[in-house]
């Protein structure tokens, strides 16, 4: 498995996740779908599906023009949440199946939006799985609060992504860590592993190169908003329960 990086708009991500074996592959968010096109045509891919996160116009964009560019590819999506173009709509705990060797797991990821969902990927057993979060958990952060409730987004993070294997790559839908570590470092200062990431981070991004992905393991570890468990934030919160810290 092999996941490919393709810049656009003025901080968004789509991606394309590739079974090398048969050189099919799944593309997450194409909003330029011109770029992401161009991407799969220069790696020699074809790409056999879409797969939207969320409903919101700069993840959904692309759906109806990536349609008329590849006539009769899939465009999958949650089924709450009323996705342009969608042509398969998609429960908590359905899997699609791409290539050889990748499986994809749709969960459910409310609060950004209702029917928010995360891609959990795997691909052959000896390489790491990888989660696309959409605009639910970003690196250092998590998504606003648009559709639902603080107690949604603490299922979301923390049970529902906290609870995948450690190793799992974090892929989200925009470039907002070094803002996001900045705010976590107030949360946290003496944290050491955030201001080594947001070292890590500034330098990325000086050169050009994206932040992205992270792991759940380094999230559980950087991330505040996954971290709302710790007594310590949730007394930096002025709370003294998970959910309370979250909503401030």
């Amino acid at each position: 498995m092999k996941i490919y990086h393709v810049p656009c708009l003025e901080d968004n991500y789509s991606y394309l996740i590739v079974d090398e074996s048969t050189k099919e592959a799944a593309a997450v968010d194409p909003v330029e779908p011109e770029k992401v096109l161009e991407a799969s045509n220069s790696l020699g891919l074809t790409i056999k599906f879409v797969l939207t996160t969320h409903h919101h116009w700069d993840h959904t964009g692309g759906n109806e023009k990536i349609k008329e560019l590849v006539p009769g590819i899939k465009v999958y999506g949650g089924s709450i949440d009323n996705v342009k173009g969608c042509t398969n709509a998609l429960e908590n705990g359905d899997k699609v199946h791409l290539g050889a060797d990748i499986n994809i797991l749709a969960l459910h990821t409310p609060c950004h939006t209702k029917g928010h969902i995360s891609y959990y990927v795997t691909g052959k057993e000896d390489e790491d799985p990888a989660v696309f979060t959409g605009d639910t958990l970003f690196i250092a952060g998590c998504g606003k609060f648009f559709e639902g409730t603080a107690e949604q987004m603490y299922q979301s993070l923390s049970v529902t992504l906290g609870s995948l294997p450690k190793p799992t790559r974090v892929y989200c839908g925009h470039e907002y860590s070094v803002k996001n570590l900045q705010f976590a470092l107030t949360v946290e200062p003496d944290n050491l592993r955030i201001l080594e990431k947001l070292t890590w981070a500034q330098n990325q991004r000086q050169t050009g190169q994206p932040t992205i992905p992270s792991t759940i393991g380094d999230e559980l570890e950087s991330n505040p908003f996954m971290r709302v468990d710790l007594p310590a934030i949730q007394e930096k919160m002025g709370f003294n329960s998970p959910v309370e810290a979250l909503e401030n």
